[in-house]
């Protein structure tokens, strides 16, 4: 046995109620070395521990090249022939660096503990010797049988073994996995079942000595491949008997199950795969000025050694006076150590502070995000989140928008808004469904409203049995399906495996047919208050290739009814020849179209007996043929039953959008933001959501797959595009000719990129021209490789959206990823940067927060270099006076406190609180968000302007004042004050220029700042502290003199004034020349939307099948299973209590200093 299984790839075994056998070899870690097979089942998604965190947090750090840069000049600095500055100076700035990001690190590392702890703590019941007892998840092993509760999370990926309910079945919530609400229905095997549950349960589980034999752990979420051998017996097993971890037990009271894989070897957290450290556009830029700098620190020490080495040996030649200062007569020497200790004098030009300034501003910036009230959702009670806080400046920039439809653009809640019957159209979808008047529905007792269709005619209608096609309709709506009903509080409620089922089904209660319960072979229903059962014959079941379904049922009278519906194209070409009502109802579908409702097909068909007889024989024959054949035949005899039906009518269904998409949409586009669909829906589906969120518009040519091959063929594709974009198109103007054109394309067709990947860059030049860009019926696999496409082949910054984990994989490959915090589970916000709760809250996220945080990032970072580098400048320019002696001009506690005190302040506020205009004009006029896109305020070549100025200022700080002490009494020290005056001044005028947005901390900032600067330096150049330390505090007294010279101060002041000229120049050209710019951006004129949309193509219609894509789950129905449901009796009244609940608001904020809108 051992060997045929390891033949045919099962090798993991699993011995059931066998600890002794599994606990030694649990998978077992010491610091790098890890030993065992089976994993234990802790969550352990943290990274630190008290023995790694300070050599892992090091080694982290220290991979940034600034940190190990400077921990060499700290290195180089305690060398004392080279030290040119106290070694405190650099240690200071960089142990502040290290313990600030290490305690951030630390911080959120503890919060994943605490997450882990709560998961790894939660109660399960394990089978322990001849009775359950109460264990927590991180004590079950391999092999162990669990007990799982209805309602609870399955904490280990299990073999299931028995039920409650009969025949061992169950049903499993499935939405932290793949996104999906619906349930999924799990079976034990017969043989577990039979046994397991004839005996005493606990008696006959401790008992069970089953060994399962089965794959390696993977990520398959969808396919399992194992075997049970137990009692002399081999027992194949599929997906079907496994119950995953973090699925929900539901409908079911218990189920019993023994553990395969625990921990990380569970399916789902092997899908969890590796965090991407994203790195921001201006962080990918800024490091190539940090590169920039450090090549050029490098090659200015080397010049300036150079220099030192000539000057030696002119000293040794012509005088003997300063020979001394030729370390051991040697030229050469001395310039070697000239050029170390150049490095470390001019290392302040390298900005270790930025980085950690950065993960400041970064926070603050989050926490506006997550502070803003204009994004806090009372009704969940949720604000948005930034859960990563090191890409704010990126939601300013971002170019295409790719966005998932259910769930992300619709509420995935579907509402029953109209229906045409015998060619006659109920309701009106032109009415917003919380406008239509609720129609008295009391005679119904099952009747719990939610029913957004006025139709009082059609009740009329029904409730006096005028129309038996209407009867027909609605009979076949309470019988075609798979819903489950679980009653509660007397009445039915309905679990189904796809949304619009649930819909049809509910639709069909409030109007009195009303589906009460099933079992394998009958199904009972309420019509107009009386009891009726049908014996369910055959289900032929829903998949997405014949996107119908139906069902044979014997009536209570005798005769046989085959229900039918599916999409409208499909019912249409298997009706029988001249079906009344025919072109009615299709001029119906078109009008339903229209209105963006998705469609049903209803219709009928009676079989005679002899045809069932004949038909059910054939039926038995296929189900036992090989699997490569059956379903061949099955379609075959499927498609046989499925003719000649009677066209009954058409449901119409709207997937509701949700509140605000058309409004957000049109406004991201006017930003400049390309907006894409990505859904696992049809092309039909997608296409109609296009044009009710105002992706589409009536004027939009839909350009598909089979044109926009033709274009990929020809010898010049972009010739092509353009001929086929204004066709049918009078425009003369090509920019609005692009506008008007949309790519529409499906999985399958995206797929033969893969065979001619030479398409994939004229693929996307052309999507460049497009208004926007569909892609239907993709996989979340397929949505990466989308989003990978567009980063590939374009410049742009990408932004996913999602709600579900079949978006996780499109939120991690995006530049920056965005989960909407829906109803389709959690996954997709635990692994976003960024959490919503409503999709209109992206463009107050973008054009707000992204825009504001783009403009303050870049503000700071020029500011920063600005004022680092023309104040460590000046070393190089004094060094030609000096003897290239790498002697500072400055003091060494100016130096140490100029980046820390004197300057960080004003330009931090900045970064914190600046606005060009307000959070109302960001949306009012969106395309001021361009400026990101185009990176026009963190271009190289601005960053280059910055440094270029920093180096004019550098020589203006020292020549003014040098010109103006030149062979007077002022000493060296005095000149060292002034120079720092002037550098303190320029810094701080260059904040004042920049700010436009001011707040009684700004202004507070500058003023401490100026007064932190005289009080500190009169504290170092005090007598106090050079007695205490000489050597550290050499400036006594100097500023006691200087400041009280006036000489000092109007030489400081004009050297600042002759600094800033290049900006007030700048800033003066700027007013001159966009004046017109800001008059044209000012008088664009908000457009309202329109939330009505017209269709210009007949053939899209909506089916509403279009949420199901896999196959349907008829066969557990039909497969031997029966359902224990208590059904009262009809005539029972039914009440209904609706229960409101106040949301406090949680969210408080001091908001008296900061700007408005944050």
């Amino acid at each position: 046995m051992a060997k045929e299984s390891v033949e045919s790839g099962l090798t993991w075994e699993v011995r059931a109620n066998s600890r002794h056998y599994h606990k030694p070899k649990q998978k077992k870690s010491f610091l790098c070395f890890r030993w065992g097979r089976y994993a234990d089942n802790l969550l352990r998604s943290y990274k630190y521990s008290l023995l790694n965190f300070l050599p892992l947090t090091l080694f982290e750090q220290f991979q940034r090249v600034a940190n190990l840069y400077f921990l060499l000049m700290v290195v180089m600095q305690c060398v004392p022939v080279i030290s040119s500055i106290p070694w405190y100076i650099t240690i200071i700035p960089l142990i502040i660096v290290l313990s600030v990001r290490g305690l951030k690190d630390l911080a959120i590392d503890m919060a994943r503990r605490r997450s882990d702890a709560q998961i790894n703590s939660r109660p399960c019941d394990v089978l322990d010797s001849q009775s359950f007892s109460a264990a927590q998840w991180k004590d079950l092993s391999v092999g162990d049988v669990l007990r799982i509760h209805k309602d609870q999370v399955i904490p280990a990926d299990l073999l299931l073994l028995c039920t409650s309910e009969p025949h061992s079945l169950c049903y499993v919530e499935t939405a932290d996995i793949d996104g999906e609400t619906n349930l999924k229905y799990r079976q034990a095997l017969i043989a577990t079942h039979n046994e397991l549950t004839s005996h005493p349960s606990e008696e006959s589980l401790a008992a069970f000595d089953g060994v399962v034999l089965c794959e390696e752990p993977n990520n398959h979420l969808y396919t399992f491949r194992g075997q049970l051998h137990w009692r002399g017996e081999c027992l194949l097993l599929d997906n079907q008997h496994i119950l995953l971890r973090g699925t929900v037990l539901r409908n079911t009271q218990f189920a019993y199950g023994l553990v395969i894989y625990t921990g990380m070897d569970t399916k789902i957290l092997r899908n969890c795969g590796k965090i991407r450290v994203k790195v921001t556009r201006t962080e990918k830029v800024f490091n190539k000025v940090v590169i920039g700098i450090i090549l050029s620190v490098l090659l200015v020490a080397l010049l300036l050694a150079i220099g030192s080495g000539v000057f030696s040996t002119w000293v040794m030649s012509h005088t003997g006076v300063l020979t001394p200062l030729v370390v051991d007569g040697n030229p050469i020497y001395t310039g070697f150590l000239i050029f170390w200790s150049y490095i470390i004098l001019l290392s302040p030009a390298m900005p270790i502070a930025l980085y950690i300034t950065f993960e400041v501003i970064h926070t603050v910036h989050s926490n506006f995000i997550g502070w803003d009230l204009e994004m806090y959702w009372p009704q969940a009670d949720k604000p948005a989140q930034a859960r990563n806080t090191s890409l704010s400046e990126e939601l300013g920039q971002v170019g295409y928008l790719l966005s998932d439809k259910t769930g992300t653009l619709t509420q995935n809640r579907l509402l029953y808004r109209q229906c045409c019957i015998a060619g006659e159209i109920y309701g009106d979808a032109s009415v917003r469904a919380e406008d239509v008047e609720p129609m008295d529905l009391s005679w119904n007792p099952f009747s719990r409203g939610g029913l957004f269709m006025s139709a009082p005619r059609l009740v009329e209608t029904l409730r006096g049995q005028k129309c038996p096609l209407s009867i027909q309709f609605f009979s076949a709506l309470s019988l075609c399906h798979t819903v489950m009903a679980e009653w509660k509080e007397e009445a039915p409620v309905y679990q189904a495996a796809s949304p619009d089922e649930e819909c049809l089904v509910g639709a069909a209660r409030e109007l009195g047919w009303v589906f009460l319960s099933r079992t394998r072979d009958f199904i009972v229903v309420s019509e107009m208050g009386v009891t009726r059962q049908y014996q369910l014959l055959a289900l032929l079941d829903f998949t997405s290739q014949r996107r119908r379904m139906s069902v044979l049922v014997r009536e209570p009278e005798g005769g046989l009814k085959l229900y039918c519906k599916g999409a409208d194209m499909v019912i249409l070409e298997r009706l029988q020849k001249d079906c009344p009502y025919q072109e009615r109802v299709e001029k119906a579908l078109e009008l339903f179209a229209q209105a963006c409702l998705r469609t049903l097909c209803v219709a009928v068909r009676s079989v005679p007996e002899a045809s069932w007889e004949q038909w059910s024989k054939t039926l038995a024959q296929s189900a036992a043929m090989a699997t490569c054949d059956r379903e061949a035949v099955l379609e075959k005899l499927y498609d046989q039953m499925e003719r000649e039906l009677q066209l009954l009518g058409v449901t119409a269904i709207e997937d509701r959008l949700q509140e605000g998409v058309p409004e957000t949409i049109a406004l991201l586009q006017q930003a400049g933001i390309k907006v894409w669909v990505l859904t696992g829906d049809k092309k039909e589906t997608a296409v109609n959501i296009g044009y009710s969120c105002k992706l589409l518009d009536p004027e939009t040519r839909l350009l598909e797959w089979q044109e926009l091959r033709e274009i990929l063929q020809s010898p010049d594709p972009g010739v092509s595009f353009s001929k086929a974009r204004q066709m049918d198109l009078w425009v003369v103007d090509k920019e609005r000719a692009g506008a008007k054109t949309a790519m529409v394309l499906s999985g399958p067709e995206l797929a033969e990129f893969d065979q001619r990947p030479e398409w994939r860059s004229t693929f996307m030049r052309l999507a460049e021209q497009c208004h926007s860009v569909l892609c239907c019926r993709v996989t979340p696999g397929q949505k990466a490789d989308i989003v990978k496409l567009v980063r590939k082949h374009t410049s742009s910054v990408t932004l996913s959206i999602g709600d579900g984990a079949n978006d996780v994989n499109m939120i991690k490959t995006a530049h920056v990823g965005v989960g909407i915090a829906g109803v389709e589970g959690g996954q997709a916000v635990q692994n976003a940067d960024f959490a919503l709760s409503q999709f209109r809250f992206l463009q107050r996220l973008l054009l707000v927060h992204g825009r504001w945080s783009y403009r303050r990032i870049s503000l700071f970072l020029r500011c920063f270099l600005f004022k680092t580098c023309s104040f460590a400048l000046v070393h190089i320019w004094f060094g030609f006076f000096s003897g290239f002696s790498a002697q500072s001009l400055y003091e060494p506690w100016f130096i140490a406190l100029y980046s820390v005190l004197y300057t960080a302040t004003p330009i931090m506020l900045v970064a914190f609180f600046e606005q060009d205009v307000s959070a109302e004009s960001s949306l009012k006029w969106p395309e001021l968000y361009k400026c990101g896109q185009r990176q026009e305020l963190s271009s190289p070549l601005l960053l280059a302007l910055s440094l270029l100025h920093a180096v004019y200022t550098s020589l203006v700080l020292f020549f003014i004042p040098f010109g103006v002490f030149y062979n007077t009494a002022f000493d060296y020290q005095t000149m060292a004050v002034t120079v720092a005056m002037a550098a303190v001044f320029t810094a701080t005028i260059e904040v004042v220029l920049v700010t436009k947005y001011w707040t009684k901390l700004n202004i507070a900032a500058v003023c401490v700042s100026f007064v932190l600067f005289f009080i500190c330096t009169r504290i170092t150049h005090s007598a106090h502290m050079f007695q205490k330390s000489p050597h550290d505090y050499a400036f006594i007294g100097t500023s006691d003199k200087a400041f009280l010279n006036p000489v000092v101060w109007l030489t400081a002041l004009l050297a600042a004034w002759v600094a800033m000229l290049p900006s007030l120049i700048a800033c003066a050209l700027s007013v001159i020349f966009t004046v017109h710019d800001k008059h044209k951006v000012h008088s664009v004129s908000s457009q309202p939307v329109e939330l009505k949309s017209q269709m210009r193509r007949t053939s899209l219609r909506r089916s509403s099948y279009a949420l199901s894509q896999g196959a349907g789950s008829g066969h557990h129905i039909t497969s031997a299973t029966s359902f224990r449901s208590i059904v009262p009796m009809v005539d029972e009244k039914v009440t209904a209590s609706k229960n409101l609940t106040a949301t406090p608001d949680k969210i408080h904020k001091d908001n008296s200093d900061a700007p408005n809108g944050i």
